[in-house]
């Protein structure tokens, strides 16, 4: 009989965690396991007649969970993934650092286990003794690329084309993007950026006086989008993986992005990476691409992530068999 694995997600967002659990379970993975997705209420009122092989906790850990994650752990091995916490978070989001330490270290020890996106963020994690290091595994987080792949290469424009997309957020710091361009001349430098939020009001009113920057709204075909890009830019805050570089990369696109959390582990000899928060200096570094190895570095971004899915089934399949099997 296959073990049952419950995933519990309290994203309702089309994207970030949601996304990437739904494509989980609907992998091969299914043969092997009984998935069931649920939000933290329902499994409550279902582990009143039965319980899972294991429980993976996708909310945000917070202290209104700790009693649930006690509640949790009576019925089932409970492993938090987590989707959302690292050293840049922590940075711009926590006034009171000692306050939310605690409050992880005490969700991380009631969990049997804690699965991390990004070897920065298990570093950050540890070094600030937030978790046990062997309760740690690490499983680079990823998506299905191959539409991705198949994105013939394209010959560079003049202007250059760059793009850049998602969530209207402070976290992926898209006024910073546009100030940069702010000082970019047009006739070089052409920015598409896509995406809605929270934030569309502060956007629209940075772009408004640049003519070189046009904005798309929601990005609804990306594979689309990305084929019409020379360079992606992703100027996060914090980050603690970041499927969109994966993606960029899978179309066979530079990137360039502030060093930040997961984000500065995935650029090796395809991109640039720039002081974060900083728009000056992502705007000299927008600058040098012309003069840089572009259409080199396309064809590097594609080839390391080229097995990325089949990694993360492979690094998720190992990881259930271990624990729950």
């Amino acid at each position: 009989m296959k073990p049952t694995v419950w995933h519990l997600i309290g994203d309702k967002r089309a994207g970030g965690s949601n996304r990437l659990v739904r494509q989980l379970i609907d992998s091969q993975l299914q043969q092997e396991f009984n998935f069931f997705v649920f939000r933290l209420e329902e499994a409550k009122a279902k582990l009143k007649t039965t319980a899972p092989d294991a429980i993976v906790f996708h909310y945000p850990c917070a202290w209104k969970y700790l009693a649930d994650l006690l509640l949790l752990k009576r019925y089932s091995k409970v492993y938090i993934c987590d989707h959302h916490y690292c050293q840049g978070f922590e940075q711009h989001q926590v006034p009171h650092k000692f306050r939310f330490r605690l409050m992880l270290r005490l969700a991380y020890g009631l969990a049997n286990g804690v699965v991390s996106v990004s070897s920065a963020q298990r570093d950050w994690m540890i070094e600030n003794n937030l978790v046990a290091p062997h309760k740690v595994r690490t499983i680079f987080s990823a998506s299905p690329i191959d539409a991705l792949l198949i994105i013939p290469p394209k010959s560079l424009s003049n202007p250059l084309q760059i793009g850049a997309y998602g969530r209207f957020a402070p976290q992926k710091g898209f006024d910073l993007l546009l100030k940069a361009f702010a000082s970019l001349p047009p006739a070089q430098f052409q920015l598409s950026l896509g995406g809605y939020g929270q934030d569309e009001q502060l956007i629209t009113e940075l772009a408004k006086d640049l003519p070189h920057v046009k904005l798309l709204g929601a990005i609804g075909d990306v594979p689309a989008f990305l084929a019409t890009c020379d360079v992606i830019i992703i100027p996060s805050r914090w980050e603690p993986w970041g499927l969109v570089c994966l993606e960029a990369k899978a179309a066979g696109k530079p990137i360039v992005m502030f060093a930040v959390d997961g984000l500065k582990e995935q650029v090796r000899d395809c991109g640039l990476l720039v002081t974060p928060n900083d728009s000056t200096k992502l705007a000299e570094a927008i600058t040098s691409l012309p003069e840089q190895p572009l259409i080199k570095w396309g064809k590097v971004a594609r080839q390391s992530v080229i097995n990325s899915w089949d990694e993360f089934l492979n690094n998720w399949l190992a990881f259930l068999q271990e624990e729950v099997a």
